[in-house]
């Protein structure tokens, strides 16, 4: 019997009231507290990642209808992992999850870890991502990087996964439901994305007058979400920010650079219990859904150059 757990090596940081883990398979963010108390739902390490929980979504996030996309004149197809509940036929969240990582390097505060995606038929592209995790005085960066070492051009898009502990813990889905809709939520976006029966975008409406509208500090009382926001509202200096308010009082606020263009969030309303973190997905990313079909937002990257976004997490005053 192996001694390694089967999310692969733990890599412990720390920093004043915040300390993390981040596994090596997936570079996934199995832990992340604040006084030693959940700031994002954790789990195990020999534990199957509830619901997506911690996840780097790359080199797509969400979701590609049917798992087919032409790009640059060819056709691919990535496995569907994603067929339940009828109708949904989707390849969803990408390959990097799937993976063990490559230490590059492990500080105190920091670690980084690199992995270049295999010659895959539904992602053949040379493309190598190093995602660093590093702890500061106000939380937390992930900085993700996507080099393109191939001689042609590389579709790309990126998200994380965070699942914002509600700071419950409720023992039943019902419980855990109730609970996140004690919570508030901030986003300031004008816009919503209108899904599908298999939740791929057709569209897009203005928030205004609907339940879609979190510009103001919003109780989470008309559940379920599952869904994504645009049209961000950005800071001087190009940052976009949520922020996720407990019962408690305790703020977290999720956000990133300029290349965040979408917030996708869920609530898990109604999941079976062992599929149901005791919190609300609020996830950055550079596009949303299909976006390697529709191309809305998606990233390019030409050989020999790279993409970077820079993602925060942490406590408001």
């Amino acid at each position: 019997m192996g001694t390694t757990p089967r999310t692969g090596n733990q890599y412990s940081i720390h920093h004043g009231d915040f300390s993390a883990v981040v596994c090596e398979l997936g570079s996934k963010l199995r832990r992340f507290d604040y006084g030693g108390k959940e700031v994002f739902c954790s789990y195990g390490p020999d534990d199957l990642t509830p619901t997506c929980c911690g996840y780097i979504l790359a080199p797509w996030p969400n979701r590609i209808k049917d798992g087919e996309y032409d790009f640059n004149c060819k056709h691919y197809c990535a496995p569907v992992n994603e067929y339940h509940p009828e109708p949904r036929n989707n390849a969803n969240h990408g390959y990097a999850y799937q993976y063990m990582w490559k230490l590059e390097s492990l500080t105190e505060n920091s670690v980084t870890q690199s992995l270049r995606f295999p010659n895959l038929d539904g992602y053949p592209f040379d493309v190598t991502v190093t995602a660093t995790y590093e702890l500061n005085d106000k939380g937390m960066t992930v900085t993700v990087s996507a080099r393109n070492d191939g001689d042609e051009p590389a579709p790309w898009a990126l998200g994380l996964h965070p699942w914002v502990a509600n700071g419950k813990n409720g023992e039943t889905s019902e419980q855990r439901d109730a609970d996140s809709a004690a919570c508030r939520l901030k986003i300031d976006a004008d816009t919503h994305v209108t899904v599908d029966a298999g939740l791929v975008p057709n569209g897009t409406e203005p928030v205004d007058g609907t339940k879609y509208d979190l510009r103001k500090d919003t109780l989470l009382t008309e559940q379920p979400f599952d869904d994504a926001w645009t049209d961000l509202e950005h800071a001087e200096d190009g940052t976009v920010t949520a922020v996720f308010t407990r019962p408690d009082g305790k703020k977290v606020r999720v956000g990133g650079d300029e290349t965040v263009t979408s917030f996708q969030v869920c609530t898990g309303t109604g999941f079976p219990a062992i599929k149901h973190p005791a919190g609300v997905a609020v996830e950055p990313q550079t596009a949303y859904a299909n976006a390697f079909n529709t191309g809305k937002d998606l990233i390019v990257i030409k050989p020999g150059e790279t993409s970077s976004t820079a993602l925060f997490i942490g406590m408001l005053d």
